[in-house]
């Protein structure tokens, strides 16, 4: 399934953002935990959503543990690009 065909909330869009502006990192997990400006993210469910669905990845898959830096992938971008043109 692709992450584009997935209708994302308000705090998922946020959490994009975050990510985007280089203000968050991953856990190294299957499960990876979302930490934004060092903080564990309040929705861990919708971290993991975003994971699964191809938004988000850990920009370093060299690590096996602990946390690394978390990047944007060609879904999450388009997801950002959609709001930013449908906002204006």
């Amino acid at each position: 399934m692709s992450g584009s065909s997935v209708e994302l909330s308000h705090r998922a869009m946020a959490m994009l953002r975050a990510v985007a502006s280089h203000r968050a990192q991953m856990s190294c997990s299957c499960e990876p935990d979302l930490f934004i400006d060092g903080f564990a993210c309040c929705d861990q469910m919708t971290a993991h959503q975003l994971a699964t669905a191809g938004y988000i990845r850990p920009a370093d898959l060299t690590v096996a543990t602990g946390r690394v830096p978390a990047e944007l992938t060609e879904a999450g971008f388009a997801a950002l690009a959609i709001t930013a043109t449908t906002a204006a």
